[in-house]
Order: structure tokens, then C-alpha cells, then sequence
């Protein structure tokens, strides 16, 4: 189990992240809307770039496109909050990806996780996009065929990929408490 009573988790941001906000969050992403964290500081690290990348691109960030910053959390467990976790990067969490990211696509499957505050699981980084993109437009054959899967699953390289961890709604946002953040340089500024 990768969420445990006082564990460390960070976020990767344009800006510190002290109060996480639900509505602040985008649709589209692996788990659906959520704040997402993980267990891995260089991962969150990795994100900042990105994640500044995006705010410039989208006028929130102005000021200085040159720095980011990690956040770090504490997770506090709270006996009231649906955790689902992924043990690993299979056939059910494809298609929990694949539903999340393409509206329409295995619209029966986001039924599935609705009722979850926080999900757990392998991140679909960068370096898995173009197998995920490949899936969806069906170029392994019909998504959600056995056939499919298998190849998406095996090109993906699931053992190599990092955690990810979305707190779906505030209630489970609750369950984080602000520890520090850290501010990033980004390479080439």
C-alpha cells in the first residue's frame, strides 16, 4: 500500500501549493479531476517544468517563467475516504486511464470510479503518452479488446513508471497537510 499515515508526498507546480483547491484542478488526466501528488520528489521535480510550461502558455503565470516549486505533504488517514489502488499497470488501470483522458471512450468504466476519493496508481508520464495515444485511435486493434490491451500494457514498460495519487474532491484534500515547498530554477532560464 503506497498511502500510509504520515507518509511524504509531493506536487510539482508553477506555484507553491499550500491549500490545494479542487476547482483549481483540470479535467482529462489519468485519475480524472483531482490534486495530484506522488511519492517520488523527482518526479515532482520533473513536473515543475511542465507544469510552468502550461500556466505561461495559459496566462497565469507571467511574472517569471523561470522558476517552479514542489510542494510537500503529509498524508493523515482518514478512515471515511474510498481509496482505490492500483497494484500495478494492467488491464484495469488502462482502461481507467484511457476512460479518464478520451470523454466517450469506455464510458462505462468512469461509472466505476466515481464514488472514489482518492485513486492510486502508475503515472502515464510523458514517455507513455504515444502508446496511450495509439491505444485510443485504435491502432492495436479495438480499444477495449483483449488484443488491444495487451500490446498497450507491454509497449508501456509498466514496471519503469512512477506513482501518482489523486485526491478527487476537498474531502479528501483534507487528508493532506501542508509541510514546506521547495522553489525549482528551471534548466534555460
Amino acid at each position: 500500500m503506497i498511502l500510509s499515515e504520515g507518509k511524504i508526498l509531493y506536487h510539482g507546480s508553477y506555484t507553491e501549493v499550500k491549500t490545494p483547491d479542487i476547482a483549481k484542478c483540470a479535467d482529462g488526466k489519468d485519475f480524472g479531476r483531482g490534486f495530484y501528488v506522488t511519492t517520488d520528489r523527482h518526479q515532482a521535480e520533473r513536473f515543475v517544468k511542465s507544469s510552468v510550461g502550461k500556466a505561461v502558455k495559459n496566462g497565469v503565470a507571467i511574472n517569471d517563467a523561470g522558476k517552479g516549486y514542489v510542494s510537500e505533504y503529509f498524508f493523515s488517514s482518514n478512515s471515511k475516504l474510498k481509496i482505490y489502488e492500483f497494484s500495478q499497470a494492467d488491464r484495469e488501470w488502462l482502461h481507467c486511464v484511457v476512460a479518464h483522458r478520451k470523454k466517450g471512450l469506455l464510458a462505462e468504466e468512469l461509472k466505476k470510479w466515481d464514488g472514489y476519493d482518492i485513486i492510486v496508481g502508475k503515472i502515464a508520464n510523458d514517455n507513455t503518452n504515444q502508446v496511450i495515444t495509439a491505444y485510443i485511435n485504435g491502432l492495436y486493434g479495438e480499444v477495449g479488446s483483449k488484443a488491444a490491451d495487451d500490446i498497450a500494457i507491454n509497449l508501456l514498460i509498466p514496471e519503469r513508471l512512477t506513482d501518482q495519487i489523486c485526491f478527487k474532491n476537498q474531502k479528501a484534500i483534507s487528508s493532506l497537510g501542508f509541510k514546506s515547498s521547495k522553489e525549482l530554477e528551471i534548466n534555460g532560464k
